[in-house]
């Protein structure tokens, strides 16, 4: 159960309703953004943050995914990373790579998108070096890296947000390996 209490959308004034509400899932509360609902203004800079990350981090839907997902499982967070499984089957991603990035087993990736996995899981870890940098740095322009470390941070952020307010999956998770092992 939650450490704080979960808002619905009727316990907000009307301009922060649509705020606990999936993007990709309309009319579908998610309890992350219902739990940070107990600061409105929080969640509206959080979601613009968030959202911002998201469609301008300058990486491919793919590789969007693949950075939150290693973030997510880096952080073991579970309500993260099944939340970004269902994202990563909508933009096209294939359960094994989803699975694989769970079992942090990246021997089936092109070197590119592994690289930017280890860059992802270095940033959260504060294990960033230059050998590393310059591995992603001549694999991605400058927009794309600093987008990567962005959004890597900025889930980062969200996964703490998740762990300390205990929040609860909206269902239950399957596993790392979506296979529940």
């Amino acid at each position: 159960m939650a450490r704080v209490k979960y808002r619905d959308p009727d316990d907000l004034s009307e301009s922060y309703r649509d705020l606990v509400v999936s993007s990709l899932q309309p009319g579908k509360t998610v309890n992350v953004y219902r739990a940070i609902a107990n600061n409105p203004p929080v969640l509206a800079g959080f979601r613009a943050f968030l959202g911002a990350l998201w469609s301008d981090s300058g990486l491919s839907d793919r590789e969007r995914e693949l950075v939150i997902l290693a973030v997510a499982r880096e952080m073991d967070s579970a309500y993260e990373f099944h939340q970004h499984e269902n994202v990563a089957s909508i933009v096209g991603m294939p359960p094994e790579d989803v699975a694989a990035v769970g079992t942090r087993e990246l021997s089936g990736f092109p070197d590119r998108e592994a690289t930017l996995v280890r860059y992802a899981r270095a940033v959260v870890d504060g294990g960033v070096d230059d050998a590393l940098f310059d591995v992603v740095a001549a694999e991605y322009d400058d927009e794309a890296v600093a987008g990567a470390t962005s959004l890597a941070a900025g889930y980062a952020a969200l996964a703490m947000v998740i762990d300390a307010m205990d929040v609860d999956l909206e269902e239950a998770f399957v596993g790392w390996d979506l296979n529940g092992a």
